[in-house]
């Protein structure tokens, strides 16, 4: 991942470049929470996607508080214009959707985080009927909730964020997934807890966190397409992605000929 402090330069000598006679504002999304090397690349890779696409604006990033962040599918009703989320139909009903996975597919492979005092319940587990007995816990209003609900695994719902993280901890929920991409961060922030990746076990199913751009706006979202297309392209996305995150997929704890993947379908991407 690049230095924090080479990011914000970048920033900036990128924000100095779009600042132009008459450039249109746009008005991002940004938790209100510390920043992670998620939110910080997704915000360099639309500042990127935007110049490739010669597309001139002036980026605003605006501060969202937790419930606001529940309302952001319907981007009409308020003055942003771009959020970035992982798909549902539903979202993709209320804004327009830049199809272009961020994260390449890897939001949707789930490492499992479990308490030290329950890994060996996962010893031998290679079938989704075997880990439909452990309880698992997701956001009441997450995608994935629903996706890990339709295949049958038992999946007790959430509003707060970090109650997910302690009861796990505890040992009062078998397990918590989450994303190769994110996982590393967020044992950082609960290094306290009794938290860890379950070796060699995880879970998959198709799905993407896309940019959405509100409906009123459909030529930025063209050009935000244009310019990932072209990033793709020239392989600048996918070296921007491993600058942010290679090393922290590597690390995981799955060994080569001896990593069981259970595969989910998603009905609803």
């Amino acid at each position: 991942m690049l230095p924090l402090k080479k990011v914000v330069a970048g920033f900036a000598l990128l924000a100095i470049s779009f600042f132009v006679q008459g450039a249109e504002i746009v008005n991002v999304a940004q938790k209100q929470s510390v920043q992670n090397a998620r939110e910080e690349y997704l915000s360099e890779l639309l500042t990127r996607a935007l110049e490739r696409a010669n597309y001139p604006v002036v980026i605003k990033m605006q501060s969202v508080s937790l419930q606001q962040q529940r309302d952001l599918i319907e981007l009409d009703k308020t003055e942003l214009d771009i959020y970035w989320s992982m798909s549902s139909p539903e979202r993709e009903t209320r804004a327009i959707a830049v199809k272009i996975p961020l994260f390449k597919g890897f939001i949707g492979k789930r490492v499992l985080l479990t308490s030290k005092k329950n890994v060996g319940k996962f010893e031998g587990i290679t079938t989704l009927a075997q880990l439909s007995e452990l309880s698992a816990v997701q956001g009441h209003d997450w995608p994935d909730t629903k996706i890990m609900a339709y295949n049958g695994l038992h999946v007790r719902p959430l509003s707060n964020y970090q109650a997910m993280f302690t009861l796990t901890s505890r040992g009062r929920i078998d397990y918590f997934p989450r994303s190769f991409i994110e996982v590393n961060s967020e044992l950082v922030a609960n290094a306290q807890s009794n938290l860890v990746i379950v070796p060699n076990l995880f879970i998959s199913y198709p799905t993407g966190i896309y940019y959405f751009v509100v409906s009123s706006k459909p030529a930025l979202a063209q050009a935000i397409e244009l310019g990932l297309k072209k990033m793709q392209n020239s392989g600048e996305f996918d070296t921007l992605f491993d600058e942010y995150f290679a090393k922290d997929i590597n690390s995981l704890p799955f060994t080569k000929g001896h990593t069981t993947e259970l595969k989910l379908d998603n009905p609803y991407f």
